[in-house]
């Protein structure tokens, strides 16, 4: 397969899906190519980019709209134009999920579970509460408790402080008994999460951009716009994954995980496509001032270093 062909499978996939998800897009495009290139952008570059996925201008505008409400951007006019920035929570938001999404699988595990306890958490916020452990990986021991082994203890506290319910959670240190065996753990492990969903879309994942790498790999050069198209649709894929997976230490999951090999293909493209997509956005988004500033240096440690 070409990879015009491969690239234009996928974005046929996405196109034909019956609920186009066009505020997921967008968040998938904040956080992946603008939010490390200033964090503005013209919504009529959003428009153009974002037609040739079948997204309409209205839908674009009303998705922004709803962005904006939910607190993840803030617009602002000039003229005739408006320019959406994300929103310090919206930032803050996007630098909790980076290390999840671009960094390597956990590789080590010293055997401590965290458990937070969310009892005393005002009911009309525990939905929310919970939702967002959810994100982190935590997942339910009880209705009013959840657990995940080892987690980034800084980024949990960052979203109890975010959500205002620092003071209202009990966060506790847990670790097994000398005596607890392996087994059991597992099993608490499989009633908590649905590994065996994970595993499957994991695969569905693989199936899917396996022969993108393929095609990629033979080519000579990638068009910026392919590039672009696959590398968004790549993040798209990988980071709803990423919101179902707990990302478990490899003592606790089943043999032959397809996490690692769908992190590892990932990785693999992503670090050939995405200094071909930057030439796109450079050619393609605008701010109020200029095209968009070039990365920030952290975005060059994304998946273990990429090209400059």
């Amino acid at each position: 397969m070409s990879l015009n062909a491969a690239a234009r499978a996928l974005v046929d996939e996405f196109r034909s899906r019956p609920v186009q998800r066009a505020g997921s897009l967008i968040i998938t495009l904040y956080g992946d190519a603008i939010a490390p290139r200033g964090g503005t952008v013209w919504i009529g570059s959003l428009i153009r980019v974002l037609a040739d996925f079948g997204i309409s201008e209205r839908l674009v505008r009303t998705s922004m709209y709803r962005l904006a409400k939910d607190g993840w951007l803030v617009a602002d006019q000039i003229g005739r134009r408006s320019y959406y920035q994300l929103t310090d929570e919206g930032a803050e938001r996007f630098h909790e999920a980076t290390q999840r999404i671009y960094g390597e699988p956990r590789q080590s595990w010293s055997g401590e579970w965290c458990l937070v306890l969310t009892g005393a958490v005002p009911s009309e916020q525990r939905d929310a509460v919970r939702k967002e452990l959810s994100w982190l990986g935590f997942g339910p021991v009880s209705v009013d408790v959840m657990a995940r082994p080892a987690p980034d203890i800084e980024d949990l506290e960052t979203m109890l402080v975010r959500l205002r319910v620092a003071n209202e959670v009990v966060v506790m240190r847990a670790r097994a008994t000398e005596s607890q065996r392996n087994d059991v753990l597992i099993n608490f492990v499989r009633d908590s999460w649905n590994l065996a969903d994970i595993e499957a879309r994991y695969e569905v994942f693989s199936e899917r951009f396996l022969p993108v790498l393929a095609a990629v790999r033979k080519a000579r050069t990638i068009e910026p716009c392919i590039a672009f198209q696959i590398r968004t649709l790549l993040l798209q894929e990988y980071r709803k994954l990423l919101l179902r997976d707990p990302i478990l230490p490899a003592e606790l999951l089943p043999k032959h995980w397809h996490g690692l090999q769908a992190y590892q293909l990932c990785r693999d493209l992503y670090q050939r496509v995405h200094a071909a997509a930057d030439e796109y956005l450079s050619a393609t988004m605008e701010t109020a001032d200029s095209p968009l500033p070039p990365p920030m240096p952290e975005f060059y440690e994304r998946f273990g270093g990429l090209d400059r």
